[in-house]
């Protein structure tokens, strides 16, 4: 029987507090075999569903009995619920309850035992090397021309007062683990303890006790450090990356700064972060870089297998292929998927549904906001098109192009509109849809003759390698060649 991530996540807590394999085993009701098993684990990066888990009858009341559970660790030890007590109280106010004694009984054991490890996540203010906290904050962009609204992730080093930074478009567990550990590889090592101030990204707060979302389980099991959650209202308690992040939005985002996307400007960021730890500590007048060797050396090693930052979800297409993620976010699969399931890789920057074998059938920025989005994949478009080229004249994709195009292909018969259609998608699979787009156009507007296909295909080649306004590189001096191979003239003439 498959062990629940609650139970392996603790097993991998207790090793990290030197118990040994029976001893865990004892804690947490398992076999010493299955407890052994999971210690030797270091892959846990989420794995896509195979099928779907079946619902429990309890769900319709889990909230209620989290509610009892949660309001009873303010009232004396021997007036609060049983699980005898939550399974009658249950029976007399919901007439329609109908579960099982001992699923109750297993449930409130759970929920007990979440409490019970909120409760153990708060740390002394003494800051050794190795030890970090984390926190957002939230700044504006330009992003390839657009003003973007953003959130960055500070990781600081107390004890050194080292920082390192990367930014994304929202706070979600996928982009929380994403941050951490590209930091992580960027130092060369994991914290041994990280201190958060609330589960935005790891989880959810349900009074004094921290429910961590599975794929930060996951996150903290495979890097294999600590995590403590400071107490409610208590934001001095990780005072230093407070302090942090507002000292990053006034020198890192003053101006405001532009790059052509995220995972560039995320590259930016830490090399900033780097030139900016060569600045003397405030206090110890020494540069931040070299006290930051011994965080540094404190550190836990890299893992050695790597970590897949996402989750999977089980979606339903429209009869487009499209699907909708968050409940305002449309996507596109491919018509080929139209009124189907898939299951989608949801990522911190990337949204990828996946075929039945796991490949990616498309691939779209992650989408952020209460505002309603449609993301569409052209390439998936194309291969529509191609088949049924007579919707050609009232596709979205025709709208995208510039005139030139669309004149062009409007004039087109179906059998040269299919043509150009399978040169465009051939064209984006080797250089990418936009210099698809571009050296047609450019084709067009230079020979709209003969051999469109030859000269759309060489000016591809041209953009992707040179650029189409490179000047060309000059040839050798053919004089060389005249003074090597022509005869010298003679004299008398």
């Amino acid at each position: 029987m498959t062990k629940s991530m609650e139970q392996i996540h603790r097993v991998k807590e207790l090793q990290l507090q030197q118990l040994g394999p029976y001893q865990i085993a004892k804690e947490v009701g398992m076999d010493p075999k299955t407890v052994r098993k999971y210690m030797e684990q270091e892959d846990f990066s989420p794995k896509p569903p195979s099928t779907e888990q079946r619902a429990s009858k309890l769900d319709p009341y889990k909230a209620t009995i989290e509610t009892w559970l949660t309001k009873d660790e303010r009232n004396r030890y021997k007036q609060r619920h049983t699980a005898k007590r939550v399974y009658d109280r249950l029976l007399q106010l919901r007439p329609e309850f109908d579960c099982s004694y001992l699923t109750v009984v297993r449930y409130v054991r759970e929920v007990r035992k979440q409490q019970k490890l909120g409760k153990n996540g708060f740390l002394e203010l003494r800051w050794h090397p190795g030890e970090a906290q984390a926190d957002f904050g939230e700044c504006d962009v330009i992003l390839n021309g657009v003003l973007t609204t953003c959130r960055y992730l500070v990781v600081s080093f107390p004890q050194s007062n080292a920082a390192f930074v990367q930014c994304f478009h929202g706070e979600t567990a996928e982009c929380l683990c994403q941050g951490l550990m590209d930091i992580f590889h960027h130092v060369g090592g994991v914290p041994k303890r990280l201190v958060l101030d609330n589960a935005t990204g790891a989880g959810r707060r349900i009074g004094e006790t921290v429910r961590l979302t599975q794929l930060f389980q996951r996150f903290q099991s495979h890097f294999g450090f600590e995590v403590t959650f400071c107490n409610p209202a208590s934001g001095h308690e990780k005072g230093n990356v407070e302090n942090k992040v507002g000292y990053v939005r006034r020198n890192y985002f003053v101006p405001l700064p532009s790059a052509p996307s995220l995972l560039e400007w995320n590259t930016d960021l830490l090399r900033m972060c780097d030139l900016d730890n060569l600045r003397e500590h405030y206090k110890k007048d020494v540069p931040i870089c070299e006290l930051f060797e011994a965080d540094r050396q404190a550190l836990l090693p890299l893992p050695r297998l790597p970590f897949e930052a996402c989750r999977y979800e089980h979606v339903k297409t429209n009869g487009y292929g499209k699907f909708v993620l968050d409940g305002k976010h449309t996507y596109s699969s491919s018509p080929m998927y139209a009124e189907q399931e898939i299951v989608v890789r949801v990522g911190a920057h990337f949204i990828e549904p996946l075929d039945e074998a796991g490949d990616p059938i498309s691939r779209h920025n992650r989408q952020f906001g209460s505002e309603r989005t449609d993301t569409v994949d052209w390439l998936t478009m194309l291969d529509s098109l191609i088949a049924k080229p007579g919707g050609w004249k009232n596709s979205v994709m025709r709208s995208q192009m510039s005139y030139d195009v669309r004149d062009y292909m409007d004039d087109l018969d179906r059998s040269g509109l299919r043509q150009a259609l399978r040169m465009v998608k051939e064209l984006s699979e080797q250089y990418g849809l936009d210099v698809a787009v571009t050296s047609l156009q450019e084709a067009i507007v230079r020979r709209r003759a003969d051999g469109l296909s030859v000269n759309t295909a060489v000016i591809a080649a041209r953009i992707a390698g040179y650029g189409l306004d490179t000047a060309a590189t000059p040839g050798p001096d053919m004089r060389l060649y005249d003074d090597a191979l022509l005869p010298v003239p003679t004299g008398g003439f």
